[in-house]
């Protein structure tokens, strides 16, 4: 399956709008948390080129006031984005998603794209999920690294909850530490859509990240009233970040640098 999908807008999409809350509840070594809403697009990958045909203020690949570009995503861009997608996935598992690829993400809002994790969701041949991909982009370094989690090694794997445990590899944060280990729970995107991030260090829960979110139709309408709703949502995205950092700096939470830049001072 390509992204080179037929003109004509399929009667019934697969691609929908999500609305809901995000949350951040920091346990240790001090309490600081936050919460506020937003909206994410779903989109089906194979349904991507037509999503936004006939919606004037909204475009693939093209810019106005809100777009899909695919400089913003994962992998080569001279590449299509599901190619990149499957390629990922068959290299960590072993194994190629054959079936419908959705992206759980935010597109590019009055020219301000970021995301500080997308999520892909991968099937099968038969319709049914086979792994999710977690794409994180850091503040301010805007490096990018993916997470892939195959629902097979998923504990227990036929829960409706998948539970993954993995270690950190990737420095997302300037205070929080890399030694930690990570639980991912995650929902099949359904009415309702869930993601659940704990961060472990020495068996102690140092930090929760929620994502609770509600399905809607993909329509005009509803994308035009999220747009007038939230926005400048990536703005915001970007300035709550700064905003928290700020905030965690002024209640003298451990300041962890990039290793990398750690490294190159003491060489």
């Amino acid at each position: 399956m390509s992204q080179s999908a037929s003109p004509a807008v399929p009667e019934a999409l697969h691609s929908a709008i999500y609305t809901g809350w995000v949350s951040h509840q920091r346990l240790q070594p001090k309490l600081h948390g936050f919460r506020y809403q937003l909206f994410m697009l779903y989109i089906d990958l194979d349904e991507l080129p037509v999503l936004f045909k006939n919606k004037w203020l909204w475009s693939y690949l093209k810019p106005n006031l809100a777009y899909f570009r695919r400089k913003d995503y994962l992998g080569p861009t001279n590449q299509p984005l599901d190619v990149c997608v499957r390629d990922l996935v068959e290299q960590q598992t072993g194994h190629r998603p054959l079936g419908r690829i959705a992206l759980l993400t935010h597109c590019r809002y009055w020219g301000v794209c970021f995301n500080p994790v997308s999520f892909y969701y991968c099937h099968d041949q038969h319709g049914q999920l086979q792994a999710i991909v977690s794409h994180i982009t850091n503040t301010p370094w805007q490096e990018q690294f993916a997470y892939v989690h195959a629902v097979a090694q998923a504990s227990p794997p036929l829960s409706p909850l998948l539970l993954f445990t993995l270690q950190k590899n990737f420095h997302v944060s300037p205070f929080m530490p890399m030694q930690i280990e990570y639980k991912w729970q995650f929902s099949a995107p359904n009415d309702a859509l869930n993601v659940h991030m704990q961060s472990w260090q020495h068996d102690q829960a140092m930090f929760f990240a929620t994502l609770t979110l509600h399905r809607q139709p993909w329509r005009a309408a509803t994308l035009n009233r999220m747009l007038l709703r939230f926005p400048w949502m990536t703005l915001k995205v970007i300035a709550a970040i700064y905003w928290q950092a700020l905030r965690l700096w002024l209640k003298k939470m451990p300041f962890y640098p990039h290793p990398a830049h750690a490294a190159h001072d003491r060489d």
